[in-house]
């Protein structure tokens, strides 16, 4: 039920923007307002989710760790698995952004007959989101030259790149696909695995098949049913240099359905699941050296109480302590 509630929501929303267009002519409202007012709501969404990470009290190192800490000079430390400096951080954010490194370690646990609880390899989601995010990042990185009167050299080489094994015309972009078997694969996992599709809900399976109906449009777009490229590159010239203006020419009811599927990720984003692009650099679990054992944190938050110090431990209770024969500070 809650895979046909996302599928028909987004499915909603693709027909409504083409209807629009077809019937309504609502070219402006698709084209300049909706996406203005997606990029507005994504980016204050954004803005006020940071801001309020931020403000979180987070006064102990908590970072999570599985290797040897930074102790005595002869016993050696995991530098990337329990860093205490800077660079061990760095080295680790990074690995963790890039490459998924906590992902591609994770373990798979099955019952098995006995009863017995096996362990195994997961390597297939890792493989499957690092590919669903590379691509996804390198299609938004191509579709930057819309917004550039000309288009950048590192814009030019990563198409080249894209394209290398120049199939079809117009040339097969290797993300497009990528994209399209990821996307579905995580769809698949998360409908064909019974503990996940239990604990799964709608908003886990909306933003798969909005950027699942995002992909097939631009797809199509692209190999099948043609737009008018120049009319698409001058309304994002317009957008971009905030004097918006639709082109003479007819783009097509396909490009402003995909424009509006974009929209809606785009002010769906900072209210969803999407915003741990933004929030992984601000977990205090990740972001944080373990130098625990090297320098005392304080709570700078705690209320402030008298504590009872040894020393007036020792002064209530000295004679009694040389009676029992403890050693004591002062005599």
């Amino acid at each position: 039920m809650k895979v046909l509630v996302s599928f028909f929501a987004v499915l909603v929303l693709a027909l409504v923007a083409y209807a629009g267009v077809e019937a309504a002519n609502l070219q402006y409202l698709f084209g300049v307002i909706i996406p203005y007012a997606a990029f507005v709501t994504f980016l204050a969404g954004v803005v006020f989710r940071i801001l309020k990470w931020g403000s979180s009290p987070v006064p102990f190192r908590i970072p999570t760790t599985c290797g040897q800490q930074k102790t005595l000079p002869w016993i050696k430390s995991s530098k990337l698995e329990n860093p205490s400096g800077l660079l061990g951080v760095i080295a680790r954010m990074a690995l963790e952004v890039l490459f998924f490194r906590s992902l591609f370690r994770n373990l798979r646990t099955q019952l098995s007959d006995g009863p017995r609880l096996a362990y195994g390899e997961a390597k297939w989601l890792w493989l499957a989101g690092l590919a669903f995010h590379w691509s996804f990042l390198i299609i938004l990185l191509r579709h930057l030259r819309f917004f550039m009167e000309k288009v950048p050299l590192p814009i030019t080489m990563i198409e080249a790149l894209d394209s290398f094994l120049q199939l079809g015309a117009p040339l097969l972009y290797m993300t497009d696909v990528v994209l399209l078997l990821a996307v579905t694969y995580l769809f698949i996992r998360r409908v064909g695995i019974p503990q996940l599709r239990y604990i799964s809900l709608i908003n886990d399976y909306f933003p798969l098949f909005l950027i699942l109906g995002i992909a097939v449009t631009g797809v199509l777009m692209r190999y099948f049913f043609k737009v008018d490229v120049v009319g698409a590159k001058m309304l994002a010239m317009s957008l971009i240099s905030l004097k918006p203006a639709l082109p003479e020419v007819q783009i097509g009811a396909l490009f402003y359905t995909h424009l509006f599927l974009l929209s809606v990720l785009f002010a769906y984003f900072p209210f969803s699941k999407l915003t741990h692009m933004a929030g992984v650099f601000l977990s205090p679990t990740r972001n944080m050296a373990n130098n625990s054992r090297a320098k005392r944190h304080v709570n700078p938050w705690n209320y402030p109480v008298h504590v009872h110090t040894y020393q007036e431990y020792e002064d209530d209770f000295r004679e009694k302590m040389k009676g029992a024969g403890l050693p004591v500070e002062k005599e």
